[in-house]
């Protein structure tokens, strides 16, 4: 089986121009095949507020409305993908933005409302994130007809539900269920990669990278409080692509890829 790398990039790298620049350099280096995911960053966020549409978010997820869809669409589909993309031909690598829109790459369907946990559903007790889409299909065949060309994926956080409704969705997500869904073609490697050195046993120590987690320490862990809030998901994630095909799970600091890929830093996720 061939390698593939998919990686996924922290919006906060996204924000600071010099932090992409490097890290596209980075990634265009990268030897074989590879799938490049990113997030939104904080431009969605700003141009929201400079047109007057306020902005909800819930534990770190936005609450996408109608106006709110309209401006994600342009800026992670549009200015963050191209950018990207035009960035990784400038570093000599050739690339491919898409939405799940494009070639029919990512089919979603719009999530129903939802009950947090520990509220009764009482009245004003469920959550709508309105045009916010949970992955249920990955367009293997397109990917793969594109990797096999040497053409580098950029895929931006924009899915589709089949009948012309587009969906906010989630770019850790959007990673995990990628390299789930190609692992199967491929021996394939997933890395999350953001502005901290891996998963830390103290969030304001940058030095105090746990190097790996399995699935017991991750118990021991939660159990104590040291991994919480934003952690959590991304974990879960990494721990779903484990338990469906996908070889490795690394998380760590941008800045640092190419050691993230060869195991001399970061967080690895392992299985058992």
């Amino acid at each position: 089986m061939k390698k593939l790398y998919v990686i996924k990039i922290g919006g906060n790298i996204i924000d600071n121009e010099a932090k992409l620049a490097a890290f596209i350099k980075d990634f265009a280096a990268v030897e074989g095949l590879k799938i490049l995911v990113h997030g939104g960053g904080k431009l969605a966020t700003k141009l929201a507020a400079d047109l007057g549409i306020e902005q909800q978010m819930i534990d770190g997820r936005r609450i996408t409305d109608a106006a709110t869809l309209k401006i994600v669409t342009m800026v992670y589909a549009g200015a963050i993908n191209k950018n990207v993309v035009a960035q990784l031909q400038a570093n000599g690598c050739n690339a491919i933005g898409l939405t799940g829109a494009d070639g029919n790459a990512i089919k979603a369907h719009k999530r129903p409302p939802v009950t947090p946990l520990g509220d009764g559903g009482g009245d004003g007790g469920t959550i709508d994130y309105g045009f916010v889409g949970d992955v249920d299909t990955v367009n293997t065949g397109l990917l793969q007809s594109l990797l096999e060309q040497n053409i580098a994926v950029v895929l931006a956080p924009i899915t589709h539900d089949g009948n012309g409704l587009l969906l906010n969705t989630n770019a850790d997500t959007i990673a995990q269920e990628t390299a789930k869904a190609l692992s199967s073609i491929y021996n394939v490697e997933l890395i999350y990669s953001f502005e901290k050195s891996g998963v830390l046993l103290n969030a304001e120590d940058d030095a105090s990278v746990i190097p790996s987690i399995n699935p017991t320490t991750y118990s021991e862990l939660k159990e104590k409080q040291v991994i919480f809030a934003g952690m959590l998901p991304k974990l879960d994630n990494a721990f779903a692509a484990l338990n469906n095909g996908v070889s490795k799970v690394i998380i760590g600091k941008a800045e640092q890829l190419q050691q993230l890929i060869t195991g001399e830093a970061g967080t690895t996720i392992l299985n058992n």
